[in-house]
């Protein structure tokens, strides 16, 4: 099978994005990875920020009509910043170019150009500040691929028994939360959820687990109506290659002891599901969007800017989840067969 190739933008130029591309490619060098790696940023700012840490891996710049080069070298889709970069403090001025790695990186793996996108953080606030209205990887993607709904989900756990989380909704206050629990954004969710786990995870009958949006799963409509009108509808019309539980109360499904039932968990907001699931797997989980028209996956931490700010720091960042998302990425594209040919320039 052909080596796929990997879109790995660098996110957040004055975040810890840069050490962790360094890092990679290291990995990389000594135990290379089934797929050919193409880091979609600034190749003198990724030149420099692994020189900072001690690092010399081996980058060459993006020929999209060559042939992968050989000997763990990973090749840089140049991308130059808008203004210097002082690591650990975030400028606006550089924003528009951190949006053109997503951008450009997003469109060649909807074209089929890459197999995969992987994502480093990015500063949102730094972004809106800016002028741009991002409220994540999540939203942009869906709207630059006009696909009318993604589902975030998160992967961690041990590797015998991996804990999955999927939200309905995700980056939005929690005041409004209650009102986008409809029943069309959870039948959305339900579906988008048990294809994924069956054509990309390959879990043939998945188990799923349904919360419930109050305490108690709405103790019987004492505590909320949303489990009766909404989740429970659903979940009872939910498609029957599945086995659906739910809605259930999240203090209880999330116990270790119930969760293993599961292949996933639905949840129905951000913090509901993510703190468990990163209290479990901090700095080693994965964040995948489902239902988009290629396969992306991304770290479970932010930008880590105060350990970017200091070099010394810096060095003791921990790769693991970006590590986890390449080849959870690599792993996913082999079971859907995305072509992986190079961008044109």
């Amino acid at each position: 099978m052909e080596r796929p190739a990997l879109a790995i933008t660098v996110g957040e130029p004055a975040g810890i994005g840069p050490e962790l591309c360094a890092m990679l490619a290291v990995r990389h060098a000594e135990h290379p990875f089934a797929a050919r790696l193409v880091f979609v940023g600034d190749l003198a700012l990724l030149g420099e920020r692994a020189q900072r840490i001690g690092l010399a891996p081996r980058y060459a710049e993006y020929d999209p009509l060559a042939f992968a080069p050989a000997g763990g070298v990973v090749e840089v889709w140049h991308h130059p910043v808008a203004a210097p970069v002082r690591p650990g403090h975030p400028d606006p001025t550089n924003a528009s170019s951190v949006l053109r790695t997503l951008q450009n990186a997003a469109d060649a793996c909807a074209t089929g150009a890459f197999a995969a996108l992987v994502t480093a953080p990015v500063q949102k606030s730094v972004m809106m500040d800016a002028g741009i209205p991002f409220l994540g990887h999540t939203e942009y993607l869906a709207a630059r691929t006009h696909t009318p709904r993604v589902v975030m989900m998160l992967v961690g756990g041990a590797p015998d028994v991996p804990l999955r989380v999927a939200l309905v909704t995700t980056h939005l206050a929690l005041a409004d939360v209650p009102a986008a629990i409809t029943r069309d954004a959870v039948d959305a969710t339900l579906a988008i959820v048990a294809r994924a786990l069956r054509d990309d995870f390959g879990i043939a009958s998945p188990r799923i687990a349904v919360c419930g949006l109050n305490p108690h799963a709405g103790e019987g409509g004492h505590l909320g109506h949303e489990e009766i009108d909404v989740i429970a509808p659903a979940v009872a019309h939910a498609t029957l290659d599945a086995q659906w539980s739910g809605p259930l109360p999240a203090d209880t499904v999330f116990v270790p002891e119930h969760a293993r039932r599961y292949d996933a968990i639905v949840a129905m907001y951000h913090d509901q599901g993510l703190p468990v699931l990163k209290a479990a797997s901090f700095g080693h989980g994965v964040n995948v969007t489902l239902g988009l028209p290629f396969v992306r996956t991304s770290v479970d931490h932010g930008t880590a800017l105060d350990l970017a700010a200091d070099a010394e720091r810096a060095r003791t960042a921990d790769v693991g989840s970006l590590v986890a998302a390449t080849e959870l990425a690599i792993a996913l594209t082999q079971r859907t067969a995305v072509p992986a040919s190079g961008p044109s320039p």
